[in-house]
């Protein structure tokens, strides 16, 4: 039988995904994002507080969320969450049709949301994850590459290294995550096999959504070495510069213990940067993306200026010289 392509499997007009930013993918990013015609994704934790309800939350965010569009959308379920089993009921109960799984088996729940007609995206950092979510029977892949903001692949390999490996180990469709940003980035991705594009930091620096307006500025002022990955006890993650993460990089290159930098990290460090706006002791995610990400636009400006780009790009490389090799 044949496999369905991301059109026909997410519903979608353009193959761009909205990330699920933690704190920040909320219903008024998601709708906006869909509407436009890409796949806008709902995060369980956007737009409460660190001490609220993750599972009410979800709820409210999916009623808002059909309340504000029509089309498809996703909901994001990172599958170490203490709640994930939990989540995962508020999918079956809210009847959501897209269902991205990350950090975690995609053997637990993929079978359980299938037989609620639910498609499954699961995202993976290697080849043998790959291969293995396929045999889990997942629908798509995404793809994410050490570029990536926030928790990267522990084998930290670059999504243009890993994207053709994949695409020669995996026969379903693949979504290249990644220091993406515009459209020459979502062309390669296409060069290389990707049947469409996630970007998280691109759609933080939008108007639609809810981060500080300090952690959208900061991204768009970022260069070329704004962003560092910390180790954080096997877990690494890329983040904006900062006080907090110079004062961890030098913790982990004097070889702290674990426990102590884990008491140094706390919680929530992530959401006093990126919804409070305290830049330098909280933890601002940020892909390498964030180094050509240069204004803050409407998110159906971003999608219609990322396909545009794209066009362009794929234009030149159809004027490529040697057409021919002797």
């Amino acid at each position: 039988m044949k496999k369905k392509s991301l059109f026909d499997l997410l519903g979608i007009r353009y193959p761009i995904l909205q990330g699920g930013m933690l704190w920040l993918a909320d219903a008024k990013l998601a709708a906006a994002v869909s509407n436009a015609g890409a796949l806008g994704t709902l995060s369980p934790y956007a737009g409460m507080q660190p001490n609220g309800d993750p599972i009410e939350n979800l709820r409210r965010q999916i009623h808002k969320t059909r309340e504000l569009t029509s089309k498809s959308f996703a909901v994001n379920i990172p599958l170490d969450l203490p709640a994930s089993g939990l989540l995962i009921d508020v999918l079956l109960l809210e009847k959501v049709t897209i269902a991205v799984t990350a950090a975690g088996s995609p053997g637990i729940y993929t079978q359980l949301l299938h037989s609620a007609g639910i498609r499954v995206l699961h995202v993976i950092g290697s080849v043998s994850q790959a291969v293995f979510a396929e045999s889990c029977g997942v629908d798509a892949l995404i793809v994410e590459g050490v570029e990536a903001a926030g928790r990267v692949g522990r084998e930290e390999i670059p999504l243009f290294t890993l994207l053709p490996q994949v695409v020669d180990s995996v026969s379903i469709p693949l979504v290249a995550a990644g220091g993406i940003a515009d459209g020459r980035g979502m062309a390669g991705a296409f060069v290389l096999g990707s049947a469409g594009v996630q970007m998280g930091t691109r759609f933080v620096a939008v108007e639609e959504c809810p981060a500080h307006i300090a952690y959208k500025q900061a991204i768009i002022e970022c260069r070329d070495s704004g962003t560092v990955i910390t180790r954080r006890s096997s877990t690494p993650t890329r983040s904006l510069r900062s006080m907090f993460i110079e004062e961890l990089s030098a913790m982990e290159r004097s070889g702290e213990p674990t426990d102590r930098i884990e008491k140094f990290i706390g919680l929530n460090r992530a959401w006093m940067a990126q919804v409070a706006g305290d830049l330098e002791n909280g933890d601002a995610y940020a892909g390498t993306s964030a180094e050509i990400i240069r204004e803050i636009l409407p998110a159906g400006a971003v999608i219609r200026k990322l396909i545009k780009e794209c066009r362009e790009t794929i234009c030149r490389i159809n004027d490529f010289p040697y057409s021919s090799v002797s």
